[in-house]
């Protein structure tokens, strides 16, 4: 039998302890026999003692594990008895010292003798809250748990206390008491039910676990509780309309002759924190119905609200009165903006209305009648003006039908409306015929399909297209297709033949779908998708075969795209575009697709011959191009079926109208003759001819769709009865 490799020296085989002593420890040698280097630990077996029942460790060695040393080497380890190993045991025992190495695959033991001995100190009981991280939300409960060890020899009686927490957080009491047997491992818990008000703050509060014993000394142990956001924030405006100036008093008819004077409005606003945590708040105001200029002051700017508490703010509008005329309106929105997301916020935007009245009012006696009159008209569904228009967000676009009976229009408010022509023109007749669709995103562009015009296509702000009965008969539409989310469709354009489907998106994707089968098998995939380097905002088909599509958008980028053999063309645009400008429309004459229009932010418009570039590699040419609206963004442009008349709005709140020759180039008013204009910008216009008269559609900022007409000019050559 060959010899043990690892070697196990004890000097003294006898020992004696006194269990508490500091003094309880001895030495143990090992010696590497073998040839290679080695690593050694040790481990202590008590007789009589049951390892898996022990809940505390009664001995200590150092250090646990040796380091590799080499052949003949040695390592001393210094044992140190902490407890007795057996619970309340106290005499003479046999403890095995073990030597194990993992590298010599090997073990040696060696038998001790140890008598232990009481000792004369009290000892501690072991305390252990187990969780990590204790966290609670107000109004619900949660158990603090705790572990207690009993390491002594004998039965001892406990007091647990939980200290640094409201003792009405304790619906059990915040104090136990109970008994642990010699060894013994007690568990138990804390109960904690916090109420929703000033006794229970967001934030992290520490807490202490104290342990008193009567056979020991006293133990602590610290940890902490979370209480986690609860509630809501409210904002309240309790007066929503004003007026400057405010109703007449008596005191102030005693100072007539300063009429013209008026003291700002005041809104009183309320931040009222519902919750358990403190958050700053101020606010923002935005006017959304005109351009009207004022200041404001808020006043304090900025505060923080505390839990449970309620701040009043003052918002201030100044306002100067007009000397004559009707009064003015500042439609606003107040927003709060709350630091602090982990709560719910209630009512965070609430508008206001503020009236500025006029210095010297109309003679009431004169228009009383008259006006009377004039404002039941003025707020019915007769007038296309009233202060209530259908849409409640920008109109983002109009069509007429292909008869010019009805047009449709889109817009931000996530609706598709359709309209009765004759009504802008007749005061008896009501233009607007309801909802066409009311999807659940914006509408960005519709569009009717050329033949029958019985279906509308709408392109989404969430990058959907969604085809609906124009008739208004189902509720629903007829079909959705999308292929990327969240890219927002700018542009639609059918071909004649209304079997394909062009989209164009911000992310400057443009999309063929086949609407062949549309009702049968309607598309789930695009047939086909071209990725262009910027941001489309306007697309239209060219050319006789439909098999060319203008493309325009960011950078000023201009471009043609023959879809069939996938190749493109650049023009190559007059203005230069930076990152902020945009080619903002193209339109293109039904009957004379060689020709196209362009609109710029820039505030310019420029007519092309595309004749020749779309036959051979010659660059298209612009006939015309001028600075329209007064250098302001042009949002729209359309041209008439036969390319005499081309209309466009913009960013000045204006409609015009361009009248052209044969070739494309202006004549008659260079300047353009106004049809419309409003304080708000205009972004979407469309064009239709009567036998006398040019109709135009145009659609506002501020949810408006208004009608135009004009005499059509027959006498500048390109126009013919």
């Amino acid at each position: 039998m060959s010899a043990n490799q690892i070697g196990l020296e004890i000097p003294q085989k006898e020992l004696s302890f006194k269990i508490g002593s500091e003094k309880n420890s001895f030495s143990v040698v090992v010696v590497n026999n073998s040839d290679q280097f080695a690593s050694f630990q040790l481990e202590l077996i008590a007789a009589g003692a049951d390892v898996q029942t022990v809940g505390y460790e009664w001995y200590k060695i150092s250090p646990d594990v040796s380091v590799k040393i080499p052949p003949g080497d040695l390592v001393e380890f210094v044992v140190s008895i902490i407890e007795t190993p057996i619970p309340g045991f106290m005499g003479i025992m046999n403890v095995t010292v073990q030597a194990v190495s993992m590298e010599l695959r090997e073990e040696n033991r060696e038998i001790i003798r140890i008598n232990l001995q009481a000792g004369g100190t009290r000892s501690q009981l072991k305390v252990e809250i187990p969780s990590q991280k204790l966290q609670v939300t107000p109004l619900e409960s949660v158990e603090i748990p705790i572990v207690i060890g009993n390491t002594t020899q004998q039965s001892t009686n406990v007091t647990l206390n939980c200290l640094g927490l409201p003792e009405s957080w304790f619906p059990k009491g915040h104090i136990q008491q109970f008994a642990i047997k010699p060894g013994g491992i007690f568990k138990t818990s804390f109960l904690c039910t916090l109420p929703f008000d000033h006794e229970a703050v967001s934030k992290i509060y520490p807490f202490a676990i104290d342990v008193i014993h009567t056979n020991g000394l006293p133990s602590h142990s610290e940890c902490s509780l979370e209480v986690l956001p609860k509630g809501s924030l409210e904002f309240i405006c309790s007066e929503k309309v004003l007026t400057i100036p405010p109703k007449s008093s008596w005191k102030e008819w005693k100072s007539w002759w300063k009429f013209w004077q008026a003291p700002p409005a005041i809104f009183p606003l309320i931040a009222k924190n519902a919750s358990n945590i403190a958050h700053k708040v101020n606010f923002d105001i935005e006017n959304i119905a005109t351009t009207e200029d004022f200041s404001y002051e808020v006043s304090p700017n900025e505060a923080e609200v505390e839990p449970f508490s309620e701040i009043d703010f003052n918002l201030q509008i100044d306002k100067s009165r007009p000397w004559f005329g009707k009064a003015k309106k500042l439609n606003l929105l107040v927003k709060a903006n709350w630091q602090d997301p982990r709560v719910n916020t209630n009512d965070e935007i609430q508008s206001v209305e503020l009236s500025i009245k006029p210095i010297i009012p109309f003679i009431f006696i004169i228009i009383l009648t008259g006006l009377t009159l004039f404002v039941s008209w003025y707020f019915s569904f007769l007038n296309p003006y009233n202060p209530f228009p259908p849409h409640k967000a920008p109109v983002t676009s109009v069509q007429y039908d292909g008869k010019g009976t009805f047009a449709v229009s889109s817009s931000n408010d996530r609706t598709l409306r359709k309209w009765f022509i004759e009504g802008f023109y007749n005061p008896l007749l009501n233009q607007e015929m309801g909802v066409i669709a009311n999807p659940k995103k914006a509408i960005r562009i519709a569009r009717f399909r050329p033949v029958h015009n019985d279906l509308v296509a709408a392109g989404l702000e969430n990058g959907e297209i969604q085809i609906w009965d124009a008739n208004n008969e189902v509720n629903r539409p007829l079909a959705t297709f999308s292929n990327q989310a969240d890219d927002r469709v700018f542009g639609l354009a059918y071909t004649l033949d209304s079997r394909t489907l062009f989209s164009g998106h911000g992310s400057g994707t443009l999309l063929r779908w086949d609407l062949q089968d549309l009702f049968t098998n309607p598309p789930t995939q695009p047939t086909q998708a071209k990725k262009f380097d910027f941001a489309i905002s306007s697309i239209a088909l060219v050319g006789q075969d439909d098999n060319v599509l203008a493309i325009a958008g960011r950078y000023n980028q201009l471009l043609l795209w023959n879809w069939v053999k996938d190749s493109a063309k650049t023009l190559t645009y007059p203005q230069l575009g930076g990152q902020d400008d945009y080619i903002q429309s193209i339109a293109v004459p039904d009957r004379r697709r060689n020709l196209l229009a362009t609109a710029d932010n820039q505030g310019a418009i420029s007519v092309w011959d595309l004749n020749a570039c779309l036959q051979s590699n010659i660059p298209c040419q612009v006939i015309d191009s001028w600075t329209a609206h007064s250098g302001k963004p042009v949002r729209s442009v359309a041209f008439s079926l036969e390319g005499c008349y081309l209309v466009s709005s913009g960013d000045d709140g204006m409609a015009k109208l361009w009248t052209l020759t044969q070739n494309g180039k202006r004549t008659g008013d260079v300047n353009g003759k106004i049809l419309e204009t409003r304080p708000v910008p205009i972004g979407a216009v469309d064009i239709h001819l009567t036998s006398k008269e040019v109709l135009t559609l145009t659609g506002t900022n501020a949810g408006r769709v208004l009608g135009q007409k004009t005499d059509r000019i027959f006498n500048l050559g390109c126009d013919k009865p």
